[in-house]
């Protein structure tokens, strides 16, 4: 364990609790855990060059801001986990009038999701503690990434998914040897599943939100895009970090808006940036429940099904909510919806004009480019970047709804030059 973590902090009472008294939520209100450092200390005593001059390349790079011991076994997938790519997007510059767009795409890590960076976090973890099965419950992304990268140790991944998990993402699972039960009802409902279990049979549980070493390890993605968008600036490669105006990510859960924006905050109590981005977070208009709470101005949750065709943000309920409605409140952001069809035609469109192939889910962040340059959140000179979250091979139905058809020939008679 990291000797510079103080404590774990109830988002919701306040209370500090030793890193090994509690191990998810909060004992006196069920609030999620959120790690704090000894940020004094690291801001007088770390080099922010001992990171970015690191020629490891890892997510394990930021070891001395994360709460676990990186993993002994080098150059496998849990050990080289991180560096997604940063891509510049000049044609959705040139469309939507905005001076610098850029694309972190998280579609290339190991199981071509957003999710191994938490996946990788409570696996490290597990292992400090001697634990050798890990349970999640999730719509897809989560438990093929706990699922990839326990292959090759000596854990155990246990999962529960709901009956409409694409087949992709499904198959992504099961491919990987883990034990895959498919459950009746929604993601929420696989959820309270997962929990009874990890109670019952006393397995690790590493689901979104409850496990607060999840934002732990989404943090990092913060880290990169500061990091990496430093090295495209001459005047402040030196100063190792640097952030954007706005930072737009999609929002099932919150877990994921919430962990980017930490990272960037922690960066900020360190001074090794000089503002906070501004954090849209992108809903889907058929999974309405947090977007309902950003609308009341308070942090109560409604129960709705989700009726999304995109899985990563078709919650009932947010497991994470108060903590992401925290981060885009607190920078000036805003929370914007996005309906199937406005998500299918985000893929496309970032197809084509882009070059990266996404899933629903991860689409919709395109849409909140979009809307938020139509309300103003977003202005003409401001850098924006694109939190891209999956790969659109994980839902290949939707996919081939949003493109164009093939073109039947007989013969060359029937090509057009």
């Amino acid at each position: 364990m990291n000797p510079y973590l103080i404590g774990l902090r109830c988002s919701l009472c306040g209370t500090t609790h030793a890193p090994d008294e509690v191990t998810y939520t909060c004992p006196k209100d069920n609030g999620n855990l959120d790690a704090i450092y000894d940020y004094a200390h690291l801001a007088r005593y770390l080099d922010p060059r001992a990171i970015t001059h690191n020629p490891d390349r890892s997510l394990w790079r930021y070891a001395p801001l994360l709460p676990v011991v990186p993993p002994a076994a080098p150059h496998t997938p849990l050990a080289a986990l991180g560096g997604s790519p940063l891509y510049r997007a000049p044609a959705l510059e040139r469309a939507l009038g905005i001076r610098a767009v850029w694309m972190k795409d998280d579609s290339r890590l190991p199981s071509s999701s957003f999710k191994d960076r938490a996946s990788a976090m409570v696996i490290a973890r597990a292992m400090e503690m001697g634990i050798k099965t890990i349970c999640v419950a999730s719509t897809g992304n989560a438990a093929a990434a706990l699922a990839a990268l326990c292959a090759g140790t000596d854990l155990q991944a246990v999962i529960f998914v709901p009956e409409s998990t694409p087949e992709a993402k499904l198959a992504g699972i099961l491919i990987h040897g883990a034990r895959v039960y498919t459950v009746r009802g929604s993601y929420n409902d696989a959820v309270a599943l997962a929990e009874a279990a990890c109670r019952e049979f006393g397995w690790y549980n590493r689901s979104t939100g409850f496990n607060p070493y999840t934002r732990e390890g989404k943090k990092t993605a913060g880290f990169e895009i500061a990091e990496q968008l430093a090295r495209q600036d001459a005047r402040r490669a030196d100063s190792g970090f640097r952030a954007p105006d706005v930072v737009i990510v999609p929002v099932g859960d919150g877990n994921i808006i919430s962990g980017v924006h930490k990272g960037f905050r922690e960066l900020h109590m360190l001074g090794w940036i000089e503002h906070m981005p501004r954090f849209i977070g992108v809903t889907a208009a058929l999974a309405p429940s947090f977007y309902r709470a950003w609308q009341s101005g308070g942090e109560q949750f409604e129960t709705i099904p989700s009726q999304t065709i995109a899985s990563g943000i078709g919650t009932d309920r947010p497991c994470d909510g108060v903590m992401a409605l925290r981060a885009i409140r607190s920078t000036g952001g805003a929370v914007v919806e996005a309906t199937d069809e406005e998500m299918l035609d985000a893929m496309r469109k970032l197809a084509t004009r882009a070059g990266v192939f996404v899933e629903p889910a991860c689409a919709a962040a395109y849409v909140g480019l979009v809307k938020g340059r139509h309300i103003g959140v977003i202005g003409n000179d401001d850098e924006v970047v694109l939190q891209l979250t999956g790969s659109g091979f994980k839902d290949v139905r939707s996919a081939l709804r949003a493109a164009d058809k093939p073109i039947r020939v007989e013969s060359l008679a029937d090509v057009q030059p």
